[in-house]
């Protein structure tokens, strides 16, 4: 019997179906694709968004309280120290140098002996002139005690008008020779005092200038010593004049802090306060002259020195707070619009 043909062909429906196959595998793995590029957060927030009824989800504010820093104000010069006080000590009376009682160099107290000249001629001059005056003094009483006897005898009418002013006259004229005399005591004693050179304030000794044995004059050229007063200390520099606007408004509101240093020290700077602006720009230079003042205890600054000064101050500003007014979330943003108040 001869097999029929339709038998052995395949199906219709069996046909396509490896193709079907390969197109399903396709579109899944364009599926996982996609949801490996959105990653799976989108649909948690999506299902959360759902249950919430669509409104958009809660973001939290952080509400920060704002203060306003000092404001700084910071100035660099270079200065030069100068002593807080400077005197040439010189003598006030002829006479030869005795005595020199420090060394140079030497700190040396208010009211120290630094100089004696010899005090052998006015002590002499002044024993003299006491006895000047004390012979003036009794002129003087013995003429007043005259006075006063021929004015009892005037008021008696035992002696004449014309007499009795004599008398008075010559009163008169010894109680100016006892003034006299007196004022001539008293510039003795004050010459004797001049023999002891003191210091007039705290300071440093210089170099000795007229030693010990020499003839001095009152009021000589040469000073026998300078003697700088170092405690406290001025600092002197000047700055740029367009920082003098700036600087009158920082001394208006408190003192403003300087600091000084030597350029080769290891030690910290020393620390003074702003004492006086100059009147006047210099023209030349288009600066300002400024002054600092120093205690000094250390002695780290020195006259003449020069120094690295740095000028601050700060202005104290008030504290100030914001909140968040309104907030809306974008979406690839948000943004926020604040309130202040000082």
């Amino acid at each position: 019997m001869t097999p029929s043909l339709h038998s052995a062909s395949p199906s219709p429906s069996r046909a396509p179906r490896p193709r079907a196959l390969l197109g399903l595998a396709g579109i899944a793995v364009v599926a996982c694709a996609v949801l490996a590029y959105i990653g799976p957060g989108s649909f948690a927030q999506g299902s959360k968004a759902g249950k919430g009824g669509g409104a958009a989800a809660a973001v939290p504010v952080t509400v920060a309280t704002v203060a306003q820093q000092n404001v700084p104000f910071r100035l660099q010069a270079i200065g030069n120290v100068e002593p807080f006080s400077t005197v040439a000590l010189k003598a006030r009376v002829d006479g030869q140098i005795v005595e020199v009682n420090f060394k140079e160099g030497q700190e040396v107290r208010q009211g120290s002996v630094l100089f004696k000249i010899d005090p052998r001629p006015y002590e002499a001059t002044l024993r003299q002139v006491e006895a000047t005056h004390a012979r003036d003094v009794a002129q003087r009483d013995q003429a007043r005690s005259q006075e006063r006897r021929y004015q009892e005898l005037l008021q008696k009418n035992f002696v004449s008008k014309e007499a009795y002013a004599q008398i008075r006259t010559n009163a008169d004229s010894a109680e100016a020779v006892a003034q006299a005399s007196k004022a001539a005591l008293d510039n003795a004693r004050l010459n004797l005092e001049y023999c002891t050179i003191r210091s007039p304030i705290d300071a440093f000794t210089g170099k000795i200038q007229i030693a010990k044995g020499n003839l001095v004059k009152a009021n000589d050229s040469t000073a026998l010593v300078v003697l700088n007063q170092v405690h406290p200390i001025y600092v002197n520099f000047a700055v740029p004049e367009q920082q003098l606007g700036a600087i009158r408004n920082y001394m208006a509101r408190g003192p403003i802090v300087v600091e000084a240093a030597p350029p080769s020290t290891d030690k910290a700077a020393a620390s003074g306060r702003l004492v006086f602006v100059d009147n006047a720009v210099d023209q030349t230079t288009g600066t300002i002259k400024l002054r600092a003042t120093f205690l000094n205890k250390d002695n780290a600054l020195w006259p003449g020195q020069f120094v690295n000064v740095t000028v601050s101050s700060t202005i104290k500003r008030t504290r100030s707070w914001c909140r968040p007014r309104r907030f809306r979330p974008g979406p690839t943003a948000s943004t926020c619009s604040w309130s202040s108040r000082t």
